[in-house]
């Protein structure tokens, strides 16, 4: 479908938020269908660092994509390649059999930093060709098509909690489970109302350690190591810990939520201790000396990690963050809070 015509009349324009999480991995379906009689489930956090998408008018026939940190790429539309750094953006493009098209991606957060920001611009692309169809734009079956594509393209397991995080935004645990024979959520929002939401910032830190981030090798480990039989019960155990994270989260008992932030961390370090790289490492150590609990965003090995902990340890943990930091380059703690909002037509 040649896209040139109706962006020429309008261009279409999407943002969403990234995240932050506990208990990821189990959104991936080898994770969470043999755990099904666990309720297993996902704690992520919306963050106000979103990724916007924007659709210009192009060549007929060419399909062009732009993003900070990535070279921009053209191709012809039917020669569009899949296993590029840009494979998953071609991918979205080509679902609507679209061309004649300027991709602009412009993410608010650090590239390559875990914080779910390929996924979620895979969502604002899905959005915003849908708007520009002039079809209703519904944040569940919104993330599932991007959460199918980027699946079909990846070529290692992909979980859905990324998707979702963009699409609804807010604080949520998600429940992985199955209806109509097939795999499925249910959503259970944290803090419906904002005030509690506003709370939740000042007892969470995050800091970008500057190293770009490629998760397939972890999470392909956790994935083999699950098929061959290996570690299952560390994953019953983060199954029960996640959803006690979750409780102690919206009872806002963040001395407790600190503790088994710290203790799902451990777990993963002992199946994997490069989840980790030494920054952090060096991290890790000053929350859990701090009473904070501190863990990677996404499947680790480097990006970001971020801490939670009583206001008053987030207070004193902040520094000494910025102390461990401070030489290593482009690493920082960001600016973020949490975004109530998912998908935003602007």
């Amino acid at each position: 479908m040649n896209f040139k015509p109706i962006l020429e009349k309008k261009e279409s324009a999407v943002s969403v938020p990234c995240r932050i999480d506990l208990g990821g991995t189990l959104d991936i379906s080898t994770f969470f269908l043999p755990l099904t009689h666990l309720n297993p489930g996902t704690f992520n956090i919306a963050l106000d660092l979103r990724t916007t998408v924007t659709l210009f008018p192009w060549k007929t026939g060419h399909i062009k994509i732009s993003s900070r940190g990535f070279d921009t790429a053209e191709f012809e539309a039917e020669k569009a390649p899949f296993n590029h750094p840009m494979g998953l953006m071609f991918a979205v493009v080509r679902f609507f059999n679209g061309h004649g098209v300027h991709v602009h991606i412009n993410s608010s957060s650090p590239p390559r930093s875990a914080l779910g920001g390929s996924s979620a611009a895979a969502v604002a692309m899905v959005a915003a060709f849908t708007h520009a169809l002039e079809r209703t734009v519904a944040p569940g079956s919104t993330a599932a098509v991007a959460h199918h594509i980027e699946s079909s393209v990846a070529g290692v397991p992909c979980g859905q909690q990324d998707q979702l995080a963009a699409a609804f935004g807010g604080v949520n645990q998600w429940h992985w489970t199955v209806a109509k024979g097939a795999p499925a959520f249910v959503r259970e929002p944290l803090f419906p109302h904002d005030p509690a939401l506003s709370n939740l910032n000042k007892h969470i830190t995050m800091a970008y350690c500057g190293i770009p981030h490629v998760s397939s090798d972890i999470n392909k480990r956790w994935v083999n190591q699950f098929l061959s039989g290996q570690n299952r019960d560390k994953w019953e155990q983060i199954v029960k810990i996640t959803a006690d994270f979750s409780h102690a989260v919206k009872m806002q008992d963040f001395h407790r939520a600190a503790l088994l932030m710290n203790r799902e961390t451990h777990i993963r370090l002992d199946m994997t201790p490069d989840v980790l790289d030494d920054t952090g490492q060096e991290l890790f150590k000053a929350a859990e000396a701090m009473g904070c609990g501190a863990r990677f965003t996404g499947a680790g090995g480097g990006g970001c990690l971020w801490a939670i902990g009583s206001a008053s340890d987030m207070d004193k943990l902040k520094p000494q963050w910025q102390h461990i930091l401070r030489n290593k380059d482009q690493a920082h703690l960001l600016k973020a809070a949490v975004d109530p909002k998912g998908i935003m037509i602007i």
